[in-house]
């Protein structure tokens, strides 16, 4: 009860099917909460299971990527009986979904060399995040943010939204983890095929297992490809 009354208090920022997101201040900092609430048409002992479980694979996520050199937001404090994840809010970032949209409207050559590098960018960190058996489950360009750079600094690139990820060492669903940035990062962001390859490129030169990841992928896009024909 005093949980749900102080999350009532807060400022909701958004709703999904798994989670409410507020906006609150904790400890003096700009804090993002994270809510799992109960699913009704579950069996509750089932998904309090659950829910427990998806909590601390997210955190378990979040620190061990953090570990690895790659920026997440810092947790400040977890609820595991209310489910609960305070975060830290990236203040003055924008996402990388809405960065490539503005610098293709601007229809400059030099935002062109700047999205390459960030796909360059972005390829590195998935690859260091595959190196350490993270599998996101999410990849979208608006799970990950550009964070305002110091003063002749460039951007940081952190990832966000570890809602579905999970730890694996196999190919295949490091492999499932790319597509679905693929399919997603094309949908967005049309006409983007060379920006994405660059992104492939750099993840294939930057990851040490990448060889058999690249191959389960083309496996993942062939069939794919066979499912679209039979649709």
């Amino acid at each position: 009860m005093a949980t749900s009354v102080f999350l009532s208090k807060l400022e909701l920022l958004k709703q999904g099917a798994e989670a409410r997101i507020y906006r609150t201040v904790f400890l003096g900092k700009p804090t993002i909460v994270k809510e799992r609430f109960r699913k009704r048409y579950r069996h509750p002992l089932l998904d309090e299971k659950l829910t427990h479980r998806r909590t601390v694979q997210e955190v378990r996520s979040i620190l061990r990527c953090r570990r690895a050199g790659i920026s997440t937001p810092v947790v400040y404090f977890v609820d595991y009986t209310s489910h609960c994840i305070f975060l830290e809010e990236i203040v003055g970032s924008s996402t990388v979904r809405d960065h490539i949209a503005s610098a293709q409207l601007s229809g400059s050559s030099c935002p062109h060399v700047e999205l390459e590098h960030l796909a360059e960018k972005m390829g590195n960190i998935l690859a260091k995040m595959h190196d350490e058996d993270i599998i996101h489950g999410d990849l979208t360009t608006s799970n990950m943010l550009l964070r305002c750079p110091p003063e002749d600094g460039e951007s940081d690139l952190v990832l966000i939204d570890f809602g579905l990820s999970s730890m694996s060492a196999l190919p295949e669903d490091k492999g499932v983890d790319l597509y679905v940035l693929e399919k997603a990062f094309l949908s967005t962001h049309p006409n983007t095929e060379a920006l994405f390859e660059k992104l492939l490129k750099s993840y294939t030169a930057s990851s040490k297992k990448s060889a058999a990841v690249i191959k389960k992928l083309d496996e993942v896009r062939s069939r794919g490809r066979k499912r679209s024909m039979v649709g």
